[in-house]
């Protein structure tokens, strides 16, 4: 019992740390973006409580110019990116899996790979929007965008797992399903999930790029693009707070997945 009570009181130390360490962090932030804003003296870049009282008038009155409400703009991006994630994860992840096990495919891929990786994913806005349409291009550039960085960690995940335990597994009778969800998924899930923090990332700066090519239904990017034409900073700097919130929940998300995911697999 003492033990647990202690636990229980180590956990909210932790926790409590952490939250104090996040509010002076980001105090420090604001405080540093206030002197720069100040030093720079242009209306680019506006002090923070011209920004605050911007995002109070957009979520209240929402976007007049396009008639949308913030939430629909964020709606339309989310929308984007979670079709972009899935798709790349549907494709990735078992690819990934067959490639890190199969040296045949590994070694006849690997070309295409590296000749593909290079581009950056927001140089294939164009093409996928216009070759195919404004719904689906923005999706596509996501799907790239988080498709490598999935693929490759789920790669090295597979050629890291020690061959004896497949052996092990082996000789104790498991049959190919029986090693793939005892010994290689379990193994391999936390580098699919450092992948997907990493393409997170990348898929946020790229669903952002593609609605400023691509405005159709709204969206951030799209938002953010013609308040600048319109020279109203403080309007594009709640953009980039809107969208830095959404990429932080979402790797939150993919922190949570993970450790229910390895507690359920006995991995913690």
């Amino acid at each position: 019992m003492f033990g647990y009570t202690y636990d229980a009181e180590n956990k909210w130390h932790r926790f409590g740390k952490l939250i104090l360490v996040t509010a002076v962090s980001l105090t420090t932030l604001v405080y540093i973006w206030w002197i720069l804003a100040i030093i720079i003296d242009t209306p680019a870049v506006p002090t923070p409580d011209l920004v605050w009282a911007a995002f109070n008038k957009l979520f209240a009155e929402g976007d007049i110019q396009t008639g949308l409400s913030m939430w629909e703009h964020m709606f339309a991006s989310l929308k984007r990116f979670i079709g972009g994630f899935v798709l790349a994860f549907v494709i990735a992840v078992p690819l990934g899996l067959l490639i890190g096990y199969s040296k045949f495919l590994d070694e006849f891929t690997r070309p295409m790979i590296e000749f593909l990786k290079p581009i950056a994913p927001i140089a294939w806005a164009p093409v996928f929007i216009f070759a195919t349409t404004l719904t689906l291009g923005p999706i596509l550039v996501v799907f790239v965008g988080i498709f490598f960085p999935l693929l490759y960690n789920t790669i090295f995940g597979v050629k890291k797992i020690d061959p004896n335990l497949i052996d092990a597994a082996r000789t104790l009778g498991a049959n190919n399903g029986q090693v793939f969800y005892k010994v290689m998924l379990p193994c391999t899930t936390p580098f699919i999930m450092n992948g997907m923090r990493i393409g997170f990332g990348i898929g946020w700066m790229c669903i952002v790029a593609a609605e400023m090519i691509a405005p159709l239904g709204g969206g951030l990017g799209y938002f953010i693009s013609l308040q600048s034409v319109l020279s109203n900073w403080p309007y594009v700097f709640v953009g980039l707070g809107v969208i830095s919130v959404l990429g932080i929940l979402t790797t939150g998300l993919v922190d949570y997945a993970y450790r229910t995911i390895a507690k359920r697999m006995g991995m913690e």
